[in-house]
């Protein structure tokens, strides 16, 4: 169990509950709390903090919904890993997180050539029923998961395997191949998690993901894949620089 000094101020007008959530924050912020470090029991804090155990419950509830906590049943609360930042450019996420540090790990959950459905085809600019190679995989980062993505590809252009998917990001597979990824169509929204989603990454049913689409094409213009990739809300965000017209 983590222990960080705390040290509250009944005088203060701060809010009993906020002063403890700041402190437990920045103690994290120093690296004094690491990912995965368990914190004593409400109980427990409450009694050597000489506070309520509603006012501990509180100050640890405000850094679970910052993300910064997260409560297991049979573990207690943890310290979870920070936030995966990321700009919104033309790279892959495995090639991302393997810039910011993180080590990047993909199970692969299907990996099969199907026909392919209607509106993928409009994307992809085939015919729909014709042969795809479909993917779906579960991203996670240093060993905690944060995404679940699915792309659709032609069948002609690239031979997928799945050693080659769980060793690499698929656009380094594609470059290897000898194909570039050089412009892109892309949505970015947001939505509640399924049941499914939310069991394979880790979060409550109905806890916000990020939802992205990409449509990618090779120098000639020609569609070379399709992705559909939700994120944790509570593990990632998407950043864009803007200017001035």
């Amino acid at each position: 169990m983590s222990r960080p000094e705390i040290a509250v101020d009944r005088s203060s007008p701060v809010p009993l509950y906020f002063q403890v959530a700041e402190q437990l924050a920045a103690a994290i912020r120093r690296g004094e709390l690491a990912p995965g470090d368990r914190l004593d029991s409400e109980l427990q804090l409450a009694d050597r903090l000489g506070l309520s155990r509603p006012t501990v419950r509180q100050a640890i509830q405000h850094l679970v919904d910052k993300g910064l906590m997260v409560r297991r049943r049979g573990v207690g609360t943890q310290v979870v890993r920070v936030e995966v930042r990321r700009s919104v450019e033309l790279t892959s996420l495995h090639d991302d997180l393997l810039r910011s540090g993180q080590r990047p790990s993909t199970s692969v959950l299907e990996l099969a050539t199907v026909p392919c459905p209607a509106e993928i085809a409009v994307a992809l600019g085939i015919a729909a029923g014709k042969d795809v190679q479909h993917l779906r995989r579960l991203r996670l980062a240093d060993g905690e998961p944060l995404a679940v993505m699915e792309n659709w590809l032609p069948v002609d252009r690239v031979k997928l395997t799945i050693d080659a998917l769980q060793r690499d990001g698929l656009y380094t597979i594609l470059r290897a191949s000898g194909i570039r990824i050089r412009g892109a169509h892309q949505r970015i929204g947001a939505r509640a998690a399924t049941g499914v989603e939310a069991k394979m990454l880790g979060e409550r049913r109905g806890a916000p993901v990020l939802t992205m689409s990409r449509t990618g094409y090779d120098d000639l213009g020609i569609c070379v894949e399709h992705g559909a990739h939700i994120y944790r809300g509570s593990r990632y965000s998407l950043e864009v620089s803007v200017a001035e017209r």
